[in-house]
């Protein structure tokens, strides 16, 4: 099996595993704040992706949300279920999400399953983005203000001037905003035009990845720029994320 054909099966079993384990009934537990909150679904398909990668890629690294660590030259990150407190409150949106990267952290291959919709994106460096099985039409440029934009704000960083002010600044000079809650939901369907644009601070590997390597092999640009402090995440038409790195970098 391929590394394409893996992460699709993957996130697939993955996602299953953990409809399966919601619609059975699971308990809830707090992280760092009560929209931050993780369940047992997240940990078995966390454990269920790190066993297959075992037996299939012993050689390759994890980096798991839920803690899994192995090394390699190689590394696949694993979201087991993005969108978590989606998930636990009953809204369809969320999924599951892995992306293997090579030594420099540039990823090779994404996938994402969103079990409910029954719907997985895959691409990657050396395979364009598909749906279902369908490659997706390739990403034109387009200006900002002709586009979605999403995103995520949360209340502690919206006091810092250095978040909310670049933030808001894009948000204004696009045609509207949508914000999902699954940062690999947002990113693959800014891949399959569904949504215009992507733009997030500081993200985890395992939230940006998997949509990056989808958003790129779409045609797309998928960037991280450096600015006030905070590592700012951009996707979507070449013509767009520039856009969006000018006015990151002017506020």
């Amino acid at each position: 099996m391929d590394d394409l054909a893996l992460a699709a099966d993957l996130v697939g079993t993955a996602g299953r595993l953990a409809a399966q384990m919601l619609r059975d009934g699971l308990e809830t537990e707090h992280k760092t704040s009560v929209s931050d909150v993780v369940s047992a679904a997240d940990r078995a398909a966390e454990q269920l992706i790190v066993d297959r990668l075992a037996a299939e890629r012993p050689a390759d690294g994890v980096v798991g949300e839920e803690g899994a660590v192995r090394p390699g030259e190689r590394t696949w990150f694993v979201d087991p279920v993005d969108g978590t407190y989606n998930f636990l409150s009953g809204l369809p949106l969320w999924c599951a999400a892995v992306a293997l990267a090579d030594a420099s952290s540039e990823p090779l291959v994404g996938a994402v399953y969103q079990p409910v919709t029954d719907e997985l994106w895959l691409g990657g460096r050396d395979a364009a983005t598909t749906r279902n099985g369908v490659v997706v039409p390739r990403l034109v440029d387009r200006p900002l203000a002709q586009v979605s934009i999403t995103t995520y704000l949360h209340p502690t960083t919206l006091p810092d001037d250095a978040v909310r002010v670049p933030l808001l600044a894009a948000v204004q000079r696009a045609a509207t905003v949508r914000m999902l809650g699954s940062g690999s939901i947002e990113l693959a369907s800014v891949a399959c035009g569904r949504l215009g644009c992507w733009i997030q601070i500081d993200s985890k590997d395992w939230d940006w990845l998997p949509g990056a390597a989808l958003v790129r092999a779409a045609g797309g640009a998928a960037e991280v720029i450096t600015h006030n402090g905070h590592r700012w995440h951009l996707a979507g038409s070449r013509q767009t994320v520039d856009e969006l790195a000018a006015i990151v970098v002017a506020h």
